[in-house]
């Protein structure tokens, strides 16, 4: 799939998301990466027959304080590479890109795997 088509629907997920969720995203940047970083795999021990599609890089909201004013904006990246391998039919690829993008934002909320695999964004 192309790049471009990749990030239309990326967008659409993103629009499609109900608006007191955009709104609370106003300082996050969602981007599209080809494959996640092997220093980021190392660092969260995922076995290497195992990949990410997505990662929250940033403070959940939940954490933050005054202090943290200043800091750079949060940023969601979505892994293209491993989401067209993993469901290379349309459809699944589809709904795997708003699953991903659903259990990022619920880490920038401050949900931990637990409470993600409770609402099934896992």
């Amino acid at each position: 799939m192309a790049r471009t088509r990749f990030q239309e629907i990326l967008r659409q997920a993103l629009d499609d998301l109900p608006e007191l969720f955009r709104q609370a995203l106003d300082n996050v940047s969602v981007v599209v990466e080809d494959w996640p970083p092997d220093w980021l795999l190392d660092e969260l021990e995922v076995p290497p027959e195992e990949t990410l599609y997505g990662f929250y890089h940033g403070v959940p909201l939940p954490e933050r304080s005054v202090s943290l004013s200043g800091n750079l904006p949060d940023k969601i990246s979505i892994y293209r590479g491993p989401l067209e391998e993993d469901f290379p039919e349309p459809g699944e690829l589809r709904r795997e890109i708003r699953t991903t993008l659903l259990h990022e934002i619920g880490h920038y909320f401050g949900m931990d795997e637990e409470d993600l695999d409770r609402l099934g964004y896992r």
